[in-house]
């Protein structure tokens, strides 16, 4: 209840006392997440000097503050000072708790003779700590001759070089091209892509910023984590220290920060936006809001890992909430409504665009550039998955000319490419064609991943006459996925290729439209952004992806097109790629919403 009681302050601009907030600074990480949200309000309604000396006294009674570690993140959020440097040097020789050590650390790093009480970095524990207490500065620059806004864009989950492993997904795809057709856009001065990278990263490659191209750079977050995590409320108040400090070392403050996901990722970027006096843009998508009512009714209330899902969920709805709230501007994904599905989870939007919602830039995908020796790895792609149905990663050289459906992406439950292979094995496809998945970690691989290996491999068990027709391949670098869409676009005119995405939604979909663009034809999911711009019949095909049954009955009317029906798809969609889905018409749209917030945020932060 108090859960819900704080968020509804924060919804309803409540300003809760600073002593009634910290109340709950034993509470969970959820509850703990809405007094962080509400703690700005409280000190800037009620005091400096209450808050300070409300924390000042939870930090100082005898025998230590449980909390101290969230207590002194909260003072640096709010740049208070409850306790001097000698009190704090005190209180981390006494914390065995590691998260209190590192939020006493950063809170000394923000006090007048701070530094000089922090333990000499070669005392460090790992190398996490070794930059928690000498943070470098990193290298973000030269910065373009042009005048123009230097936009920040945010990819908290996974890698941004390994789409289809872990949680890295299509947003690495787009935010790579993005990045780099923005660097050569006017009125962009440059482009920073914020990653995290956890201790694992780090020791591998200690780089916390590098240049992509021109203009364009990464700049790594380091994460108390063994490798990229989805952001948790216990990263929050550590990401954005970090985004505060390294952000604000570059050539200039960043002018633009546009955060994507509704997560504590999303809202610590947004805190150090506002700290570096920075304009925030979020791209809000009805998801989780849509369909959250409708996906518990059924559920059994006493299920305690139900429970558990439930409240992440509405965690997120809070935080997409409040990140909507916040934010300069707020832009949607075009969708087949336009974003007036938005409107109706997040009314305040009604007032933008004579109330037809924000604006919906369309992602695009960036231009494929043929390597000099192209059509040698076209081939090569080919040879190397047809090279032995004995291997669970290619198919046996003499299906070379049945058909083929492919799909592309992270190993994922919402993905359902578990789903696909008893869809693909009830229609009875492999008994004429052949399934090949791509993506996932050529290990283990993440949670999510083994369980949806688990899936497949269970079906292949009960079917081992579908196992050579069934290839599974680890997640590629883009250039080589790309290359083999189009190695397969061109097999043989009797050899027929499918792109299917047998997701559960999908909110846009990079790997739809970069099948789009290479000349395959591809059958979709109607639920979510796919239909915005896959038409049934006209550029592909829309699959009811809901349950098996009708994925399967998608399956079997997509075998049963014909060809001059596949090949006029295939046409259809790659010229609606070329002429509505490029990345630099994406660039350009984004540009003039960057710019026009530039020179709104700008009176603010000049005042400040």
């Amino acid at each position: 209840m108090a859960v819900a009681g704080l968020r509804r302050a924060a919804r309803l601009g409540v300003p809760v006392p600073p002593g009634d907030l910290l109340a709950h600074r034993d509470g969970g990480p959820r509850l703990l997440a809405a007094v962080r949200e509400l703690w700005p309000g409280a000190v800037h309604h009620h005091g400096r000097v209450r808050a300070e000396a409300a924390l000042r006294t939870l930090l100082t009674r005898p025998g230590g503050a449980p909390a101290a570690g969230f207590l002194l993140d909260l003072a640096v959020a709010a740049g208070l000072r409850p306790l001097t440097a000698d009190e704090t040097s005190s209180l981390t020789g006494t914390a065995d708790d590691r998260a209190a050590r590192h939020s006493a650390w950063r809170y000394l790093h923000g006090l007048p003779g701070g530094a000089a009480r922090l333990p000499d970095p070669s005392r460090a524990g790992d190398v996490y700590e070794r930059l928690l207490l000498a943070p470098p500065v990193p290298v973000l620059g030269p910065l373009s001759d042009r005048e123009g806004s230097l936009v920040v864009q945010t990819m908290l989950l996974g890698r941004l070089d390994t789409p289809g492993q872990g949680l890295s997904g299509g947003l690495a795809v787009l935010l790579r091209g993005l990045g780099d057709r923005l660097a050569v856009t006017d009125r962009i001065a440059g482009v920073i892509t914020v990653v995290t990278a956890g201790h694992d990263d780090l020791a591998a490659d200690d780089r916390i910023a590098y240049p992509l191209r021109p203009g364009h750079w990464v700049l790594r977050l380091p994460v108390d984590a063994p490798g990229p995590t989805a952001p948790a409320p216990a990263h929050r108040a550590a990401l954005t220290w970090w985004a505060v400090r390294l952000l604000g070392r570059a050539p200039r403050t960043p002018d633009v920060v546009h955060v994507r996901y509704a997560d504590d990722g999303s809202l610590a970027l947004a805190d150090a936006a506002d700290a570096l006096g920075a304009a925030t843009v979020f791209t809000a998508t009805p998801d989780p809001h849509r369909g959250l009512a409708r996906r518990y009714a059924a559920s059994d209330p006493a299920d305690p890992a139900t429970g558990e899902r439930l409240r992440d969920e509405l965690h997120r709805v809070f935080a997409a909430d409040r990140l909507v709230e916040r934010a300069d501007t707020v832009l949607g994904l075009p969708g087949s409504g336009g974003t007036r599905e938005l409107v109706r989870y997040f009314p305040r939007l009604a007032r933008l665009h004579g109330g037809s919602g924000p604006a919906a830039p369309p992602e695009g995908v960036p231009p494929y550039r043929p390597a000099p020796d192209e059509h040698l790895r076209r081939r090569a792609a080919l040879d190397a998955l047809y090279r032995g149905g004995d291997r669970p990663d290619a198919l046996d050289p003499g299906d070379r000319g049945l058909p083929l459906l492919l799909t592309v992406g992270r190993p994922h439950p919402l993905k359902q490419q578990d789903l696909l292979v008893r869809a693909w094995l009830a229609a009875g496809l492999h008994r004429a064609g052949t399934l090949v998945l791509v993506g996932g970690h050529p290990g283990a691989g993440s949670g999510p991943e083994r369980e949806v290996g688990q899936r497949v491999a269970a079906l292949l068990a009960a079917h081992p006459e579908a196992a050579g027709r069934l290839a599974l391949l680890p997640a590629m670098p883009n250039t080589d996925v790309r290359c083999l869409h189009r190695a397969l676009a061109h097999r043989a005119p009797h050899a027929c290729t499918w792109y299917v995405c047998p997701s559960a939604k999908e909110e846009f979909g990079i790997a739809v439209l970069e099948a789009m663009e290479a000349g395959l034809p591809v059958a979709g999911p109607r639920c979510g952004g796919v239909a915005h711009y896959l038409r049934d019949g006209v550029n592909g095909l829309l699959m009811d992806t809901s349950t098996a049954s009708g994925l399967t009955d998608g399956l079997r009317r997509l075998a049963a097109v014909r060809d001059d029906d596949r090949r006029r798809y295939a046409a259809a969609g790659r010229k609606l790629v070329a002429s509505r889905f490029s990345v630099r018409r994406t660039a350009d749209e984004l540009t003039v919403e960057y710019t026009a917030l530039r020179r709104r945020a700008r009176p603010a932060s000049g005042d400040q």
